[in-house]
């Protein structure tokens, strides 16, 4: 088959480099790209939402299914434009994908399906955001209702902090027209899990589970960023706790989508907070995570391609997969003043001893006994033949070993060997105290 995959950042190279390795894909392309993903896809000279154009393309090429990686083009309703013209594509549609484009939205609809959440309340005028701050006695979140890349949520310690993500959001605009609207909720605490589902309309099956670290530096201190880091398995997580998070989350919203007509088709990746028995659902996405994909796609063991067509296809009954019991971290080499201003153009080295090469051809001491290591691309490019910086997450190192403590020793050993100007990690991935808040 053909195979088009929307997006440029490490999400899309994981998802392009476990398809490339299906049996049933003769040619894969790829929007614009990362150098990473220039080595095994086509690149297309198209935006990931230039919709009607890669619709244009789809069709012309007889592309058999198109993947989408952001979350921008399913809320533009770049599935509605395919499936209008008759081209099978993964994701769900514009209707369905405001469950990730509008916080408020998702928080309505959870509570019309009885998914467990935390108190919240929408605003458009920020006076009102600011009296309804004052009036409680707990933490708040101040959460940016529409699509902030993953980096608008404010998590507040106090009353003044609140206030001052309210102005920051609506009156200053620090995420654009998403922060026109903010939603306010009741700070949570406990363990943040990220949850993956493959859906269609209320059918599914769980894909696993994934614990990501959002904050810049150690500790989760610092601002949100679009995830410095991630791993899976995490332990105590099971196949009972995953049966109990599609009976209690993912079949009612499912069902609720179902019923306001935008049954949804996909992956669902619900954000959790674990505290004892207790489970809430803190926000949904319409997509794979990023940084969450990349260790979840190492782990992957069957053919993406076949299965993610049968997802579109409506097909749940014909997937066989399962999860390598092997541990995988990933952690993300950003560059300095991410989440903030950052430079590109930094030249990178050190890449080659990892990049491409497979265990026994890695010139490292933990290219031994079933690890592997993969440096997916975020924000990279080639200007005169050098491989640069070109954006806040720069490369995502992701190792795959027996047991956590091993792989995150290889991926941090393997984040080592590479260097740029400014290069920024946390330290902590897979490693820290798992009692947070959000």
């Amino acid at each position: 088959m053909k195979v088009l995959v929307v997006g440029k950042g490490a999400r899309e190279h994981a998802l392009c480099w476990r398809l490339s390795q299906s049996p049933e894909v003769r040619k894969l392309f790829c929007t614009s790209g990362n150098p990473g993903m220039y080595r095994i896809a086509t690149p297309v000279d198209l935006s990931p939402v230039d919709i009607k154009q890669l619709a244009d393309f789809a069709q012309s090429q007889m592309i058999d299914l198109t993947v989408v990686g952001p979350e921008n083009p399913l809320s533009l309703g770049i599935v509605d434009e395919f499936e209008r013209r008759g081209l099978t594509i993964f994701g769900p549609t514009r209707g369905a994908a405001q469950l990730e484009a509008s916080k408020s939205f998702a928080k309505s609809l959870m509570q019309e399906a009885g998914v467990p959440t935390a108190q919240w309340a929408a605003f458009d005028d920020p006076d009102a955001a600011r009296r309804y701050v004052k009036a409680r006695s707990s933490p708040q979140v101040v959460k940016a209702d529409g699509l902030a890349l993953g980096k608008g949520a404010t998590v507040c310690d106090d009353t003044d902090s609140a206030l001052l993500a309210i102005a920051k959001a609506m009156e200053q605009r620090q995420f654009g027209e998403a922060g026109a609207r903010v939603v306010i909720e009741e700070r949570l605490t406990g363990e943040e899990l990220s949850f993956f589902a493959l859906c269609n309309g209320d059918a599914a099956i769980p894909l696993g589970i994934v614990r990501d670290h959002k904050a810049v530096f150690d500790g989760d201190q610092g601002p949100n960023t679009g995830g410095m880091g991630a791993y899976c398995p995490v332990p105590p997580y099971d196949q009972q706790f995953e049966h109990r998070v599609m009976q209690e989350v993912v079949h009612p919203i499912l069902q609720a989508l179902a019923r306001r007509g935008t049954p949804y088709k996909g992956v669902l990746f619900a954000g959790l907070m674990v505290n004892g028995h207790e489970i809430a659902v803190l926000e949904f996405n319409v997509r794979f995570g990023d940084p969450e994909c990349e260790p979840l796609m190492m782990r992957f063991e069957g053919d993406l391609a076949t299965t993610l067509l049968a997802v579109a296809q409506g097909r749940l009954a014909d997937i066989s997969f399962k999860l390598s019991p092997r541990s995988a971290v990933t952690v993300v080499l950003a560059s300095a003043g991410y989440p903030g201003d950052y430079r590109t153009g930094l030249p990178i080295s050190g890449l080659d001893q990892i990049e491409g090469a497979e265990p026994s051809d890695l010139k490292v001491k933990w290219a031994l006994d079933r690890v592997r290591v993969k440096a997916f691309h975020a924000g990279t490019a080639l200007r005169n033949g050098q491989l640069v910086t070109d954006g806040g997450r720069v490369l995502a190192i992701t190792a795959l070993a027996e047991g956590l403590e091993a792989a995150a020793a290889a991926a941090y050993e393997a984040a080592a060997t590479i260097d740029f100007e400014g290069k920024h990690m946390r330290h902590d991935v897979g490693r820290r105290n798992p009692l947070i808040v959000s």
